[in-house]
């Protein structure tokens, strides 16, 4: 009998073993299967300099003087840049009221814009703002703070609208 259950002792280890060995092993696939990144999407164009896009369509692309009322956003955003551009080498301490009065001047839409805030909820001036002209499915959104300015196209919100937060009315 003792031989049986010694044998009996011996078969069970590999299995303990096996067992052992496999907890972490599953334990680690899981923890990759939860960390690894999404497949790769497409990324918000972004742009510190007006640089004309090369587009693939018959519709004009928009160079940095014009607005092109019939392309895309990603074809105006060489235009939106150098206005805003413009704006801000006139002008370092522009702010919201600024940057929007400057696009409709400049031929956008002041319905389809939004802002954020100057003044922050504890009643300092923003670090940066942010402000967005929808452009049919679109957004162009800029954002200045701190003698930096970027831009991006992006899709609009689930919302309808292309910033997240708090946004401040538009005066016409």
């Amino acid at each position: 009998m003792h031989t049986k259950r010694r044998h009996s002792a011996t078969a069970e280890r590999p299995a303990i073993r096996w067992a052992a060995a496999a907890v972490p092993l599953a334990l680690s696939l899981l923890l990759i299967a939860c960390t690894a990144e999404p497949a790769a999407t497409p990324s918000p164009t972004a742009s510190t300099t007006p640089v004309a896009s090369p587009t693939a369509t018959t519709t004009p692309t928009a160079v940095a003087g014009q607005l092109n009322p019939d392309g895309t956003a990603t074809d105006n955003q060489p235009f939106f840049d150098s206005v805003n551009q413009a704006l801000i080498a006139s002008n370092p301490a522009a702010g919201g009221v600024d940057f929007t009065s400057n696009l409709r001047t400049n031929g956008f839409d002041i319905a389809a814009m939004q802002v954020t805030p100057d003044i922050t909820t504890v009643g300092v001036a923003a670090d940066s703002i942010q402000f967005s002209v929808r452009w049919k499915d679109e957004c162009l959104i800029g954002q200045y703070g701190q003698g930096q300015y970027k831009s991006v196209v992006t899709h609009v919100l689930g919302t309808g609208s292309c910033l997240i937060g708090q946004t401040r009315p538009i005066d016409w």
